[in-house]
């Protein structure tokens, strides 16, 4: 019989109905994988017990009400816009008891509740990126950290905006169950086994902002296309029709980023994704993708994501059907 871990979620109007979705199917297929449909027994409570409604618009039943809800071994909090102004119930009730869960766990602005109940004074945490800096402000007793998709801090485990919830769930399932069953549900969801934590929240070309003039569109479309060329700034400067100091604080005034900071990115997001999805030996990843030497790539790899491209590969390769 496989151990319970017993899984509450806490709804709230305004809340963000895949942050309760995405999760609650890892976790439910976890226990399809392993022939246990009771390893997660899986409630939801709201503030009272009346149904919510997510900011979507689809309406969400609970099965109790939080002053009803059994301590569960994993606490998992959601976001949405209702963490904006919460329900003071809601904050009151993970203040009193969210830390006699085992575990807990946020999802995107969830983090905002946990904060607001003072569970993250003194502890690293992430939430979506667009909301990190106002999470830091309201809280500075928080270190936000807002690169990671997830962080661990001793029982808390904060995630960044509303997929990476299937990330950080997915690392759980694997930590209560072995890598097999978590890969068994990556499949079933079509996702990657899982992106590693300290993976950043959004791609280099998401990351930078989209130059508004076209000769410097053209070169950050340039530089994601061939990853291997010459991107210097001398090289993309001429590209662009521009000297190279015209060219440099033109790139950064208009992207939020130097070309050297956008170039190492696009190298980096290349050669995982290589890493992820073939076969391709490190060294040849490591030409492909502009570093030219595999020592090159490692040193980017351990000061970026703290794993080498090989430990990096075995972690996080893709599934292979």
């Amino acid at each position: 019989m496989t151990q319970r871990r017993p899984l509450l979620v806490v709804l709230f109007d305004g809340v963000q109905s895949l942050d309760v979705t995405g999760p609650v199917e890892v976790f439910a297929g976890a226990g399809q994988a392993v022939g246990d449909p009771g390893a997660y027994p899986i409630r939801t409570a709201s503030p009272d017990g009346s149904p919510v409604r997510t900011h979507s618009g689809l309406t969400l039943v609970p099965d109790c009400s939080l002053t009803d809800a059994e301590v569960p071994h994993t606490l998992l909090v959601p976001g949405g816009r209702g963490t904006r102004t919460p329900d003071p119930r809601l904050v009151d009730w993970l203040r009193e008891h969210a830390d006699d869960a085992e575990r807990i766990v946020s999802v995107c602005t969830g983090a905002a509740l946990l904060a607001a109940a003072g569970l993250l004074d003194g502890r690293r945490a992430t939430t979506h990126w667009a909301y990190c800096d106002h999470l830091a402000r309201a809280h500075p007793a928080v270190e936000v950290d807002a690169d990671p998709i997830f962080v661990r801090d001793g029982k808390i485990a904060t995630s960044a905006g509303v997929t990476a919830g299937i990330d950080l769930a997915l690392a759980l399932v694997e930590e209560d169950l072995g890598r097999d069953t978590a890969l068994t549900v990556a499949r079933h969801l079509v996702v990657f086994l899982r992106r590693p934590g300290n993976q950043a929240q959004f791609s280099a070309q998401l990351a930078a902002q989209t130059a508004q003039r076209e000769p410097l569109r053209e070169v950050q479309h340039w530089i994601t296309e061939h990853p291997a060329g010459d991107l210097s700034v001398d090289a993309l400067a001429q590209r662009a029709r521009l000297s190279p100091r015209h060219f440099a604080r033109a790139f950064q005034a208009e992207t939020g980023m130097t070309p050297g900071r956008y170039v190492e990115r696009v190298r980096l997001q290349h050669a995982r994704r290589l890493l992820e999805e073939t076969g391709h030996g490190v060294e040849e990843v490591s030409r492909a993708s502009g570093y030219g030497t595999p020592e090159a790539m490692r040193r980017a790899f351990v000061k970026v994501l703290g794993a080498a491209p090989a430990e990096y590969r075995r972690r996080f390769r893709a599934p292979v059907n």
